[in-house]
């Protein structure tokens, strides 16, 4: 039996309309998902949570703190970046990263998007028209495959 979806609100923000209390709970989620459970020491801090043109997705519990969460970048090249794409462990399994890259799709539009997936949800990302390009590569220690969608 297929669990429920949850019962969460989808939330998103421009990075300079974020409060700094939002900003932390993407972040603490963030380092428990990738830095913790992943055993990833690395630096998830690079600079572009903060651009102007960063978009900021989540799904939020009753009580306030996100459940999961996605980071759209806009680029230089009039495309978007999809990334930071994590979901709490309670959380997994009952459509949280589908709703934040539906929601995230609305925003891309036409335009191209491309996304570094682990490549062990490549074909989730496959069910949104995403491609595989390039060969996969290692970041952290954890296999990767680009991928893009274009318009």
């Amino acid at each position: 039996m297929r669990p429920q979806p949850l019962q969460a609100t989808l939330r998103r923000q421009w990075s300079a309309d974020l409060t700094p209390a939002q900003l932390y709970g993407l972040l603490r989620l963030r380092g428990e998902v990738f830095v913790v459970e992943q055993s990833c020491a690395y630096n998830d801090l690079d600079g572009r949570d903060l651009e102007p043109g960063t978009r900021h997705f989540w799904l939020e519990a009753e009580g306030g703190d996100p459940l999961a969460c996605l980071r759209l970048l806009e680029e230089a090249d009039g495309g978007f970046r999809i990334g930071r794409v994590c979901t709490a462990r309670a959380a997994r399994g009952r459509g949280c990263s589908r709703r934040l890259v539906e929601a995230a799709l609305v925003e891309v539009g036409d335009r191209e998007c491309v996304l570094d997936a682990q490549t062990y949800v490549v074909d989730f990302y496959a069910s949104f028209g995403f491609q595989p390009e390039g060969a996969e590569f290692i970041e952290d220690g954890i296999p990767h495959l680009r991928m893009r969608r274009s318009p």
